[in-house]
């Protein structure tokens, strides 16, 4: 495979990420009852037109899937070049099955709906589940490949947003759906612009003698 498409499949995140919460901003006037505090992003699926945002899940987590097979061809050693691929790539498959799962009502919305326990929406909190770990163990392991690189700034910043992004959502209650968009927003743009930084370097071409 060349440069020129590792490049390609490792921008996946960094496509899919902004796409992913542009879209859902996009849903949010239209969605009756819909409060990004109490709520949260995924019951957007399960109000009207929610194939949107379960489209929106899995476009964004093929994406991530991408960005993994660029990682497993730009790690060729180093600390990170077996886990990193498969975390993210774990990461993207949960974004995916959670968009094929739709989760289920709650605290009101959608509206008039009653709240109820499906295996979809059973499913869908397992794959998010999964997904926000694999995540997570993903930051930690970039942070230990920036360690070994003696980026300890960046590998504290690596540790940083992943503890953020499990503990953030849980600061202030109330608003939970609009802390946990914030940590998803933060960590999923970080990893995708790190697997960004990863790409080889385009090879200038030699000089021709005259």
């Amino acid at each position: 495979m060349s440069d020129k498409r590792t490049r390609v499949l490792l921008s996946g995140g960094a496509v899919g990420t902004p796409l992913f919460f542009a879209v859902v901003a996009a849903q949010l006037p239209a969605a009756d009852g819909f409060d990004l505090g109490p709520h949260m992003i995924s019951q957007l699926a399960a109000g009207p037109g929610g194939w949107v945002q379960a489209a929106n899940f899995v476009v964004t987590g093929a994406l991530f899937v991408l960005t993994a097979a660029g990682l497993g061809r730009a790690l060729a050693e180093g600390p990170g070049r077996t886990w990193l691929p498969r975390l993210v790539a774990v990461f993207g498959a949960g974004l995916v099955a959670a968009g094929l799962m739709v989760a289920d009502p709650v605290a009101g919305y959608p509206v008039g709906v009653p709240e109820e326990t499906t295996w979809h929406g059973i499913g869908h909190g397992v794959a998010a589940m999964v997904a926000g770990f694999a995540l997570v163990g993903a930051l930690f392991v970039l942070a230990r490949r920036h360690r070994s690189e003696g980026l300890t700034g960046m590998a504290a910043a690596d540790v940083a947003v992943g503890v953020g992004y499990l503990v953030l959502p849980y600061v202030y209650a109330p608003e939970m759906g609009l802390l946990f968009a914030l940590a998803s927003a933060v960590a999923w743009g970080w990893i995708a612009l790190a697997a960004v930084r990863l790409a080889p370097r385009p090879v200038a071409a030699a000089a021709q003698p005259a």
